[in-house]
């Protein structure tokens, strides 16, 4: 079986960012692997190191040249090659789902491993979208996983707390914190990587265009009030930030 495992790139979560031209500008800002998709390269490789009959580990990237860098990290921690998707245009997850549905049947995958929900969009939508383009069951926000045959079991959040389930393969999984702790790539892993095969195919490739467009960026700012309190009565000290907290701030109801 062949593991198809996403690879978004996103501004390191301690990295300041900038709107200009009414979109975020990352020039000169720290990009990182998403979080939640490094748990699912870290899974794939978990799998095939205990057992399962994992044949090849795919990585896919899909948006601007700079991916290439979020890849050679999913390759030096173990990936056995990667395919970009090289584009500028932002696609949503309906229209990115097509070029992961697509992939995963010429890869001959089996089980998909995406980030529950990606930074950069705040978005929980591109596993429910793949599983759905491919009829596929979908778990998600998986915490546990383990591969007997070609059936998974393991855990997931739920609204009440977790629970645990079991799929038939071919599958696709919502990956989260907690379902493991992410190899850091060793130097020489990281010169093997060098040398593993990095596809470069063309949006065109795949017929897809957007389904939505981005008319406005902002970065979302709060003002300070610097309103100063007398504490001298404690009690009317207390029932006037309550009143400020309540009416200005509207920060309580």
């Amino acid at each position: 079986m062949n593991i198809l495992t996403l690879v978004r790139q996103v501004p390191d979560a301690e990295a300041r960012v900038k709107v200009s031209s009414n979109a975020v500008d990352l020039e000169g800002t720290t990009v990182v692997i998403d979080g939640m998709d490094e748990y699912g390269v870290e899974e794939a490789l978990r799998l095939r190191e205990g057992g399962a009959p994992v044949e090849q580990i795919i990585a896919l990237a899909v948006g601007p040249q700079r991916n290439e860098d979020a890849l050679r990290t999913a390759l030096a921690m173990g990936v056995d090659r990667a395919i970009h998707v090289e584009t500028t245009e932002k696609l949503d997850a309906v229209a990115l789902s097509k070029i992961v549905a697509q992939v995963a049947q010429a890869e001959n995958a089996s089980l998909i491993l995406v980030g529950g929900q990606e930074a950069d969009w705040d978005s929980q939508a591109l596993g429910a979208a793949s599983a759905e383009r491919l009829g596929w069951p979908q778990l998600t926000w998986t915490n546990e996983l383990k591969l007997e045959g070609d059936i998974l079991t393991g855990r997931h959040d739920v609204d009440e707390g977790n629970e645990s389930f079991r799929a038939p393969l071919p599958a696709v999984v919502t990956t989260q914190q907690g379902l493991n702790e992410p190899r850091y790539p060793t130097l020489p892993n990281i010169m093997k990587a060098k040398k593993k095969e990095l596809r470069k195919d063309s949006l065109d490739q795949y017929g897809v265009q957007a389904k939505t467009r981005s008319v406005n960026a902002e970065i979302q700012t709060r003002a300070r009030l610097n309103k100063m309190i007398d504490g001298k009565d404690p009690q009317a000290a207390a029932a006037e930030l309550l009143n400020l907290l309540r009416n200005e701030a509207k920060v309580i109801a």
